[in-house]
C-alpha cells in the first residue's frame, strides 16, 4: 500500500511531499532463514514518519567483540529536513572498529553504540532541504563514529559524502580509511617524484596494499616489508603483481642483501610504519638523509625507538598520522577531501587501485567475521554485506 507522507520542514515552514512506502518496506522486511518477515511499528513520530525497526550490530559495553556485540532490531529516528535515509550496502571490519569495541581506541562513542566506522550506503530518501545529495547516490561517512554495521540509517547530510557509483562495491566500501591514509601519507610528508622510493612495513595490510598501488601509479618504487610466513612466496607474488617493486621479510632489513637492493633502487625518502617496535627502528636505518618516518599504526603494541644517530647525523623526521584527524582538520572546507576521493575513484576506474582481498559475510554471520578479523596473519578483510 503506497501512502503519501507529508513532512513539515519547520525551519523553512514549507511542506515537502514524498512517498515513503518503498523505503519503509525496504527497512521493515528482512530475510530470516529465507523467510521475509515484516515487523514495522506503526507508532507515528512527531515528524510524521513511522518508526522503522532495522537491524544493527550493537555493543552496550566495551569488551571482547565476540561477547559484547549483538544483532538487534532498532528503530530509526524520524527524518529531518537536512537528513537522508540510507540503506547500507557493505561495511568492512577494520582494526579500529575492533579497538573501539574493546574500549582502547582514541575516540569512543556513547553507549549503546552501533559498530563500524567505514562502509558504503545508497541514499533512499532525502530531506526537503538537502542540496548535495539525491536518491540513488552512493555515500560514505565523512568521519569516524557513524556506526556502519546496520541495514539502514538516518544521517545528517553533512555527515556523508557522495562517491561515484560506477566503481566496484568492495572498493567503495573500503575507500574511506585505508586508501585515504595511504594517499595522504604519500602526498603530505615528502615531495616524492617518479623514481623515488618508499619503504613500509605491514605491506600486506589494507593501507600497505593501497600504498603499493598509489605509489606505482605515480612511478614511485616501494620496498615492502612483511613478516615471514609459510605462504611468503605467494604473498610476495601478489604484492608485486599490484606494483610492489621489492618484497622482503622483516629479518632481511639487517642483512647485507639490503646493500644489493639499493644498487638498483634509491634509498627511500619516506618510511611508513604500521607496526612499531624493532620493525620501525629498522625502517629508520634505511632512510635517506633528511627523510621522514610516518607512523600510522602500532600492531606490535611496542614503542617506536629512534636511534640518536638517526636524529643527529641523518636529520630524520619522525611524524604520526591519523586520517580521522586529517578529515576533521579539513571539515570546514570539503574541497581537499572531495579532490582526494575523486582521484582515488579515478584510479579505481582505471584499474590501478583495487580493494584488498575481501571475504563477504552476511550480517547474520557477524560473529564468524569478527573472530576471523581478530586472527593474526589474516589475509582477507572481512566485509559485512547488508
Amino acid at each position: 500500500m503506497w501512502l503519501p507522507f507529508r513532512i513539515v520542514c519547520l525551519r523553512s515552514q514549507t511542506v515537502c511531499r514524498r512517498s515513503f512506502a518503498a523505503a519503509l518496506l525496504k527497512c521493515s522486511r528482512h530475510k530470516d532463514n529465507g523467510n521475509v518477515t515484516a515487523n514495522v511499528s506503526l507508532f507515528s513520530h512527531s515528524a510524521g514518519l513511522a518508526a522503522q525497526p532495522c537491524k544493527a550490530l550493537l555493543f552496550r559495553k566495551h569488551g571482547n567483540p565476540s561477547q559484547v556485540v549483538q544483532l538487534e532490531g532498532v528503530d530509526l529516528p524520524p527524518m529531518g529536513a537536512k537528513d537522508v535515509l540510507v540503506k547500507m550496502l557493505a561495511a568492512p571490519i577494520n582494526s579500529s572498529d575492533i579497538n573501539m569495541i574493546q574500549g582502547t581506541y582514541a575516540i569512543l562513542p556513547d553507549l549503546p553504540a552501533v559498530g563500524g566506522n567505514e562502509g558504503v550506503a545508497q541514499v533512499i530518501e532525502v530531506g526537503c532541504q538537502v542540496k548535495s545529495l539525491k536518491t540513488g547516490d552512493w555515500v560514505i561517512p565523512k568521519d569516524a563514529g557513524l556506526g556502519t554495521w546496520r541495514t539502514e540509517a538516518v544521517l545528517a547530510e553533512d555527515d556523508v559524502i557522495s562517491l561515484s557509483n560506477d566503481i566496484p562495491l568492495l572498493s567503495a566500501a573500503t575507500l574511506g580509511v585505508n586508501p585515504c591514509t595511504a594517499f595522504r601519507m604519500l602526498s603530505d610528508f615528502e615531495d616524492l617524484k617518479p623514481g623515488d622510493s618508499v619503504i613500509q612495513n605491514a605491506a600486506n595490510s589494507g593501507v600497505g596494499q593501497a600504498v603499493i598501488q598509489i605509489a606505482a601509479a605515480r612511478g614511485i618504487n616501494t620496498i615492502n616489508v612483511v613478516r615471514d610466513r609459510p605462504e611468503f612466496t605467494q604473498l610476495s607474488d601478489r604484492l608485486k603483481a599490484m606494483g610492489g617493486t621489492h618484497v622482503i621479510k622483516e629479518e632481511a632489513l639487517r642483512r647485507p642483501e639490503m646493500k644489493e637492493l639499493f644498487k638498483t633502487c634509491p634509498k627511500p625518502k619516506l618510511a611508513l610504519n604500521g607496526v612499531g617496535g624493532k620493525s620501525a627502528t629498522e625502517l629508520l636505518r634505511h632512510l635517506q638523509f633528511g627523510g621522514s618516518m610516518v607512523t600510522y599504526g602500532g600492531m606490535a603494541k611496542q614503542p617506536v625507538t629512534v636511534p640518536v644517530s638517526a636524529l643527529i647525523f641523518k636529520d630524520v623526521k619522525v611524524r604520526g598520522f591519523w586520517v580521522t584527524q586529517w578529515k576533521r582538520d579539513h571539515s570546514s572546507d570539503g574541497r581537499a577531501f572531495r579532490a582526494m576521493l575523486d582521484e582515488l575513484c579515478h584510479l579505481i576506474q582505471q584499474g590501478k587501485l583495487t580493494a584488498p582481498v575481501c571475504t563477504e559475510v552476511g550480517l547474520r554471520d557477524y560473529n564468524k567475521a569478527l573472530d576471523t578479523a581478530m586472527q593474526p596473519f589474516t589475509s582477507a578483510k572481512q566485509v559485512l554485506i547488508m
